[in-house]
């Protein structure tokens, strides 16, 4: 049995190797950027006037002149316009181009006008103010967003404004998600008294999605020999499986032996942690990766949303650090084990986060994760946990 940091380690070391694809900007959230959105031009391409009101020529408010005949008004979208007529103004709106032969710009709140003439009432002009000048953001050719981004809106503002109809990004392995167990119906049936409907396998599908993978579903009965056979299959067309239950001890737990006769390599069975102890992990000489993961729904979900994370995150080479809260009481842990335990979060106005832990009935009380907004991840090396003191947390939700 290993350690959680072991696991994070040897996860680590069997990363995929994500091909290139281009979607449609609509279709590219969440995904990550493979290549540099670069800018098509200057940014912004033309002084931009940023605030409504007159555009003058400092020199001659320098020079103690206060009141200026408006010679024209021009809007966002008017070509760029000259003036070389000493004395007089434009009346300018926010998006328009600064004029040739003005360079300052004088807001509204800062003005009088009355018939055709701006008189400027404030005398803290700055030469050049209120204009975003062209350039300043990025220049034409350079790199505006850096590939390895995830793509989110300000990413997907950003490839509008240059002109990208389409996104090239990595390509994430496609998923299979095997349930496992006689006792587990569809999500459609009626359940008889001994058994159960397919549920954490739904919240670990969204969980793929949410990382831009596909996915498929699948179940197998408890039989060995069916487990061979569809395994076997699924290995053939899918890079990720990702199975959950028969895993542990039990008579009818055959997946590790199945995995094993079908040339999945062991990496590590179990792992020192609370819920989801009996982990499998392995990958095949063909480019699988599997995740066998325990049966009951919190232990299932924990895992994934710790392991298989931490995966794709490390083959995309992504540093994600976990954030971390207060714990607001004592608690003890006695066993000499990594404790995921529920938290509800409170985020107070001193910027700190603290957490309140809660215990529910066991890693098959999928009910108690409603009420809980992360895990609060306690390590092994030690069994008291004191209010006041900080750990990492896993934030159930994005």
């Amino acid at each position: 049995m290993i350690s959680y940091q072991q696991a994070l380690d040897t996860i680590a070391k069997y990363p995929f190797e994500p091909a290139k694809e281009k979607v449609a900007l609509q279709e590219a959230t969440g995904r990550i950027l493979a290549s540099p959105i670069l800018a098509d031009r200057d940014l912004p391409p033309y002084d931009r006037v940023t605030m409504d009101g007159i555009a003058i020529n400092f020199t001659d408010f320098a020079n103690g002149q206060r009141a200026f005949t408006i010679h024209q008004t021009i809007g966002a979208g008017t070509p760029k316009q000259t003036l070389h007529i000493p004395g007089k103004c434009v009346q300018i709106m926010t998006g328009a181009i600064m004029p040739q032969g003005l360079d300052t710009v004088i807001r509204y709140e800062d003005l009088s006008i009355e018939n055709g003439v701006a008189t400027i009432q404030a005398d803290n002009v700055q030469a050049r103010q209120n204009i975003h000048f062209k350039g300043s953001d990025k220049q034409a050719g350079e790199i505006v967003v850096d590939s390895g981004k995830r793509i989110s809106h300000p990413e997907l503002i950003v490839a509008a404004a240059v002109g990208l109809r389409a996104l090239e990004v990595l390509k994430m392995p496609k998923a299979a998600i095997i349930t496992t167990g006689d006792e587990l119906v569809d999500i459609g049936d009626v359940p008889k008294e001994h058994q159960v409907r397919r549920s954490s396998n739904y919240g670990v599908q969204s969980l793929l999605n949410d990382l831009g993978v596909e996915v498929d579903q699948f179940h197998i009965a408890d039989d060995k020999d069916l487990m061979i056979k569809r395994i076997s299959s699924i290995l053939e067309s899918y890079k990720l499986i990702v199975l959950t239950g028969g895993v542990s001890r039990g008579k009818f737990d055959y997946l590790p032996e199945v995995l094993e006769e079908l040339g999945v390599t062991k990496h590590f069975h179990k792992v020192k942690q609370r819920p989801g102890k009996p982990f499998w992990f392995g990958t095949h000489s063909k480019g699988n990766t599997v995740f066998a993961l325990p049966g009951n729904p919190v232990s299932f979900f924990v895992c994934a949303l710790v392991y298989i994370r931490h995966w794709v995150n490390c083959s995309l080479k992504i540093q994600a650090n976990l954030p971390h809260a207060i714990l607001t009481h004592d608690l003890e842990f006695a066993p000499e084990l990594t404790y995921f335990i529920e938290c509800s979060l409170e985020h107070k106005s001193d910027g700190t986060v603290r957490a309140t832990t809660f215990k529910g009935n066991g890693s098959g009380d999928f009910a108690n994760m409603i009420q809980a907004d992360g895990f609060l991840v306690l390590p092994e090396n030690k069994n008291q946990f004191k209010s006041g003191e900080s750990y990492p947390y896993l934030p159930i939700r994005n």
